[in-house]
């Protein structure tokens, strides 16, 4: 550490370099330029305040349906009424429509463009059953009769309306062009063959069990109204598998008609229960609504007596579902049925899960409160949860969401010894995170109603941010995936990376791209940058602002800013149109202390300074040597028995001379004694943020200095920064708390710190055939990835 002595009373220090690049040096780079120039000019429809504007409008859609499952030949078969209203200012001459389950035919675009690893990967997983799996789904998709047939598209009159099918989108022909605030009805009917879901499926599909049951979890099962919107239109690009739904609200009115022994679990109001359940279930559910833990409306016990038999003829469930964008149902006769009451604001809500027997005893003990603790926890940090059900369903899907509805994986394992199901504690906190997540869905996008098809990290991200905050909430230590810095770093690093702001579609690693690295950069911003007050306030104020409307990323960007009084188009240009990566180095740091002038303190700070030298060599081995002095005092004056640290008369006048003209501040400050050091930062990774420096001082003293990260404005790649403190600094840390996602902690600290490792050792690999091969193999060590291994 170098510490230079001022000799000055006063010094200015200019920090940072130069504004302006010299001609032969790089453009300057302004990362905090405004977002203008990326974001779409704000209008009628949505104002520059990132709210809707006093024009704002969207499309409805209301359904009523009709829709049998035949369990022997696991087909859907369906028929309904579609009302479309027309809200916008313009006139349609046609209406899109979605047929997802055109993904599942043999020669869909999802079948089509199916690509496989690398030779070298394909190869390499040879024998971790990579190859058998990706056969199979090959061999059974080209087998399997997917996608769904039209039957009849009428309108009200009962006429044959012009219809063109474009793979997995309808183009309906309007006989007379829709009018602004006018509506149109069509009649539509359809069946489709359901896929397996653990081979063919993408988020619905049937499990079938050994012993002759399956469970079915039924979505995109009818052909739904594609949005039309002021920032887009029709959204109307086909659905390849990774882009999900991008739908219109409107009220549902929806029978089922299923085998008589099944239990169906549905987005919306059961609205006959008279008919479809037995009178113990009903009481059973009356007791549900007031009561402090879950009540078992199926039990498991019925439930499997259930499931041994096979009841004839079918019975149908009618449900309603008000304002809401989708539906979806599942149906199975091995469901076991839990549901407990709960309040939110000053709606009831029903709280259910549906599971079978197989998943206990996980399902039936954490299932249900999962559901409950999601919405007490999401509606803290957004809106109070509108809709009067809420459920969670076990069947072959790991995990997807609909309104009121989300299908949950994870299930226990039987014990090698004594054959019962037990569960690890990876599927313990696997299934309340994948619960936590689903369920938190309802808020983005069911209701929140982002574009999913265009921007995936509307919905995924901002719920996997709040899914963090719910896990934090429900135990201390929960092992969270997805929201603390550290654990995106080794994405941060990677090479193999597109921006947030990336379509669906086209996002390379989905899961960190577009899941936790948006999750992490709202934990940044609301842990680092805005503090949770301002952050809360704001993100609260963009899900009320477009709860039941259609936000667009502009929008929340903008939201954010104005909800905060803070702008933030620098996080918003690094962290989701970059793939920049946070490194932060500590490069140098120098002390100085300020000269009080006064001869009796500086020339003791000088004779302290020069004792604590080490001794040269020369003078070491010069010890005892004869000197001539020493032979002859006589040549010895005052100069010998006073060194250069010695004060004088004349020192003492010069002091006084200097500051007989200082103001009383003036001497005072010359006296404090202050430390001033200053610490050169680079930024190697290209994403400017906060410093946070932790301080440590001679006594012992910690303390942490948190600076802005507009301190990089003039200069976004080289800063240096004063601190000015009472005592010296003995030590800095640049991000002590790992809160920034610092890719390269070991450049972080002054003096460097040791990076801990493990040095793994493997024995020696002989070949008795192999007479020129090396008698040794080389020692192999586990690099260190920062941060994780650190711990």
């Amino acid at each position: 550490m170098n510490i230079p002595h001022l000799h000055a009373a006063f010094a200015t220090f200019t920090l940072g370099v130069a504004m302006t690049a010299s001609a032969a040096g790089p453009a300057f780079d302004d990362k905090f330029r405004q977002l203008d120039e990326l974001l779409p000019t704000p209008g009628v429809t949505r104002n520059a305040a990132g709210a809707p504007g006093h024009a704002y409008w969207q499309q409805r859609a209301d359904y009523k349906l009709r829709v049998s499952l035949d369990e022997a030949s696991r087909a859907i078969s369906g028929a309904g009424t579609v009302t479309y209203h027309n809200n916008s200012p313009d006139t349609l001459s046609y209406l899109w429509v979605q047929l997802d389950q055109n993904m599942f035919r043999s020669d869909s675009d999802n079948r089509k463009i199916t690509t496989l690893p690398s030779r070298s990967a394909w190869q390499a997983r040879s024998n971790d059953g990579v190859k058998f799996d990706a056969l199979r789904f090959t061999l059974e998709a080209g087998k399997f009769a997917g996608g769904i047939e039209i039957g009849s598209v009428t309108g009200s009159d009962g006429r044959a309306l012009a219809h063109t099918i474009n793979k997995t989108m309808m183009r309906i022909d309007l006989p007379q062009p829709l009018k602004p605030g006018a509506k149109v009805s069509f009649n539509v009917a359809w069946r489709f063959n359901i896929p397996e879901m653990n081979v063919l499926g993408r988020r619905m599909g049937f499990e079938r069990f050994k012993d002759g049951n399956d469970i079915y979890e039924i979505a995109q099962w009818f052909p739904r109204m594609a949005a039309y919107y002021d920032a887009a239109g029709w959204q109307n690009a086909q659905y390849l598998g990774d882009g999900e739904f991008t739908l219109e609200f409107g009220d549902y009115d929806v029978a089922i008609t299923v085998p008589s022994d099944h239990i169906v679990a549905a987005t919306g109001e059961l609205q006959n229960a008279g008919e479809v359940l037995s009178s113990v279930q009903r009481e059973r559910l009356q007791q549900a609504k007031k009561a402090g833990k879950p009540v078992m409306i199926v039990s498991q016990e019925e439930a499997q007596a259930t499931e041994k038999g096979r009841a004839t003829g079918n019975r149908t469930w009618r449900f309603n579902a008000k304002n809401v964008r989708d539906f979806a149902f599942a149906s199975s006769r091995k469901f076991i049925w839990d549901a407990q009451g709960i309040k939110s604001g000053k709606q009831d809500v029903m709280a259910m899960s549906y599971y079978p027997a197989e998943a206990n005893p996980l399902w039936e003990k954490y299932s249900t409160p999962a559901v409950i603790h999601t919405i007490e926890q999401y509606n803290k940090y957004s809106f109070d949860y509108p809709y009067p059900v809420a459920i969670s369903v076990n069947g072959p899907v790991g995990g997807m969401e609909y309104p009121m509805l989300s299908f949950n994986g994870r299930r226990p394992v039987k014990d090698a010894k004594t054959g019962e199901l037990t569960y690890s504690q990876a599927a313990k906190y696997g299934l309340i995170s994948v619960i936590i997540h689903e369920v938190g869905h309802n808020y983005f996008p069911m209701i929140v109603n982002s574009d999913e098809r265009q921007w995936t990290w509307m919905d995924e991200g901002m719920n996997s941010f709040l899914q963090f905050l719910a896990e934090q909430a429900w135990e201390e230590n929960y092992p969270a995936r997805r929201g603390e810095p550290r654990d995106i770093v080794d994405y941060m690093r990677s090479t193999n990376q597109a921006p947030i702001m990336t379509n669906a579609e086209s996002t390379l690693q989905r899961g960190a791209n577009a899941y936790a690295k948006p999750a992490t950069a709202f934990n940044i911003l609301r842990e680092t940058v805005l503090g949770r007050e301002l952050f809360d306030f704001a993100f609260k104020e963009y899900a009320e602002r477009w709860k039941f409307k259609r936000p667009t990323p502009a929008d929340f960007f903008r939201t954010m800013e104005d909800a905060s009084g803070t702008d933030l188009d620098w996080f918003w240009r690094g962290w989701f149109y970059t793939t920049d990566a946070v490194d932060i180095s500590v490069d140098g740091i120098s002390e100085y202390t300020v000269s009080s002038k006064d001869p009796e303190v500086e020339k003791a700070w000088q004779r302290a300074r020069r004792a604590a030298e080490p001794v040269s060599v020369t003078d070491q081995r010069n010890q005892g040597m004869p000197r001539r002095v020493d032979a002859h005092p006589e040549l010895k004056d005052f100069y010998n028995e006073h060194d250069e640290f010695t004060v004088t008369n004349k020192d003492r006048n010069t002091f006084a001379e200097t500051t007989a003209g200082l103001e009383d501040w003036e001497k005072a400050l010359l006296k404090e004694g202050k430390h001033l050091t200053l610490v050169d930062f680079s930024n190697r990774g290209g994403l400017v943020m906060p410093l946070i420096v932790e301080l440590t001082f001679k006594s012992g003293k910690k303390t942490i200095e948190r600076i802005p990260a507009e301190v990089w404005r003039y200069s976004p790649k080289k800063i240096t920064k004063l601190f000015v403190t009472d005592e010296p600094i003995v030590g800095l840390t640049q991000d002590p708390y790992w809160e920034t996602a610092d890719i390269d902690v070991s450049n972080n600290s002054w003096p460097r710190k040791a990076t801990p490792s493990r040095l793994e050792l493997f024995k020696t690999e002989r070949d008795p055939n192999n007479l020129m091969r090396d008698a040794a193999t080389p020692l192999k060590s586990t690099p260190t990835a920062a941060p994780k291994a650190a711990q």
